[in-house]
């Protein structure tokens, strides 16, 4: 019999490796923390570490363990509920269903799927194919394999995962018609962006680019504001953000991107809509004071954050990880059972 939840199980997730951004902040972690406080009373909450997608490109292996760490303890320094019962947090890794499900899945998947998945040509582009991993080729049966494992319903994505998703339920549909009730099929991308609402795929954009989103893989860094700068390098790097030569502040993301990505990062940073920092800023004609109430306002953010992170109780931490890890092994060791009988393996 599947197992399914009391709850509908929300599931998310956010690559270890790197240090993140404000974009990663903005864009991912605090709607992860947001979400996780919504609806830890009514839904599961599954926020994991997905470790094994940490290499899918080059890293510095040296430095994933630390690095897990680091992004678990700033999890909690946003606000991460660890005393609700109904989030559990764990490392991908720690749950090995996460990798034989993927190899099963594998085989009942084409290679012609997996090559109209654009988030692999675009990684790959420019790479010698020996270059290129498997794992970043079949990124897609594992992500599967993490939702499908706990019967997740919802599943924040943004555009560049939204195929992923889709591959998703065309894989858990498969299964089922050719095995029987074997996966809960998660909701179409529609319904998941309706759920979690409009902030869902929000991107902050690069400094010295603004037509590109902020990336933590920036080479140069110049245009990235990470969490762990310090807040005076943040400050510098926002007073030396590319703007145009218009004169007139103005939210405008055709004409004005520099602008309207700064006039963005201020209302995130003060916590105030875009419509209330836009009617404050939209006419001004010197940007040299916008940077300066964007730049002052970073430091103070990522002072108070540096400062949670610094506080974090890791031994809390710790303790539900092992916590989550034992009780989300049950439950994918039950889902994997079932599949491995159904295939024949069991």
């Amino acid at each position: 019999m599947l197992f399914r939840s009391s709850k509908q199980v929300i599931l998310t997730g956010i690559r270890a490796n790197n240090d993140l951004t404000i974009g990663n902040y903005f864009g991912a972690i605090l709607p992860m923390i947001d979400m996780a406080k919504k609806h830890s009373k009514d839904y599961q909450i599954n926020l994991f570490i997905p470790d094994l997608h940490s290499f899918t490109t080059p890293i510095d292996h040296s430095k994933l363990q630390e690095q897990i760490m680091h992004n678990l303890r700033l999890f909690v320094a946003a606000g991460l509920p660890l005393d609700s019962p109904n989030v559990h947090i764990y490392r991908q890794s720690y749950v090995p269903a996460h990798s034989e499900l993927a190899w099963i899945l594998d085989c009942f998947t084409g290679v012609g799927e997996m090559n109209r998945m654009t988030q692999f040509k675009d990684k790959s582009k420019g790479l010698n194919d020996d270059r290129v991993s498997m794992g970043l080729f079949n990124y897609p049966v594992l992500m599967a394999a993490d939702i499908l494992l706990y019967g997740a319903s919802y599943v924040p994505v943004g555009d560049d995962q939204s195929q992923h998703l889709e591959f998703t339920r065309d894989i858990a549909i498969r299964m089922n018609e050719k095995f029987g009730d074997l996966f809960t099929v998660p909701e179409p991308v529609k319904k998941q962006h309706e759920f979690f609402g409009k902030d869902q795929g929000l991107r902050i954009k690069d400094l010295q680019n603004p037509l590109k989103k902020m990336s933590k893989s920036d080479e140069s860094g110049k245009g990235v504001v990470f969490l762990g700068d310090e807040p005076e390098k943040a400050a510098k790097k926002i007073m030396a953000a590319a703007t145009d030569s218009l004169g007139k502040v103005k939210f405008d993301w055709v004409k004005q991107p520099g602008i309207t990505n700064l006039l963005q990062i201020y209302a995130l940073l003060v916590e105030k809509p875009q419509a209330e920092i836009n009617a404050r800023w939209e006419g001004e004609t010197k940007y040299g004071e916008l940077k300066k109430a964007v730049a002052d306002a970073m430091a103070g953010f990522l002072q108070g954050l540096q400062a949670r992170y610094e506080a974090v109780d890791m031994s809390a931490v710790l303790e539900k990880l092992n916590k989550s890890e034992a009780e989300m092994n049950k439950v994918a060791n039950n889902t994997l059972e079932l599949v491995q009988k159904a295939v024949g393996l069991r």
